[in-house]
């Protein structure tokens, strides 16, 4: 108790503690902790986090407080060393997954792409396709333009062209590998 008296009087050692003295630990906790917490603030700089890693602090302190050897220093320094390097290992880990939180938006955002050039093309693609449709037959281009331009099912393009749903879909299906073939498209 005497190695801690230079920093609070009436304040327990590690040692102390060390012997699961609840009261020990709690003497020690109310002589050290605005020093702790106040280390923790300067590294930390958000008084929530510093009192959190103050928290993890006097738990390591806790637990391993029979380990603490007056020969390698102060009482005082033990704590304080504890208590920074718990600190900057907050800091790190804050840092870290700013990272990869940055990291992962970078990679997962959505590409700018240029509607004018997409537009061009889609108009570039309807030209095609009404050019190939000159190469149907009259019945073909009717079905396929019901179909596809349309948006009807088989059975009303066979409706509204008044023919069995059979012939309607042979029409378009004959329709579709001719456009295919002026397309130039493989088979």
């Amino acid at each position: 108790m005497d190695h801690l008296r230079p920093v609070e009087s009436g304040a327990s050692s590690p040692d102390e503690c060390g012997r699961a003295d609840e009261a020990a630990f709690a003497r020690l906790y109310d002589a050290t902790a605005p020093r702790v917490l106040g280390l923790a603030v300067r590294v930390v700089r958000d008084r929530a986090q510093a009192e959190e890693v103050a928290q993890e602090a006097f738990l390591e302190i806790w637990r391993t407080a029979g380990r603490f050897d007056p020969q390698r220093g102060s009482p005082l320094a033990w704590l304080l060393t504890i208590t920074h390097r718990k600190a900057v290992d907050r800091v790190r880990a804050a840092e870290a997954a700013t990272r990869r939180d940055l990291t992962y938006q970078q990679r997962n955002q959505p590409v700018e792409h240029d509607s004018t050039a997409e537009a061009a093309q889609a108009s570039l693609e309807a030209r095609r396709v009404r050019g190939a449709l000159a190469h149907l037959t009259e019945v073909q281009r009717e079905a396929v333009s019901l179909a596809y331009l349309g948006g009807y099912t088989h059975t009303e393009v066979a409706t509204m062209l008044d023919l069995p749903v059979g012939t309607a879909k042979t029409r378009i299906r004959d329709g579709l590998i001719r456009l295919r073939d002026a397309m130039g498209v493989g088979s």
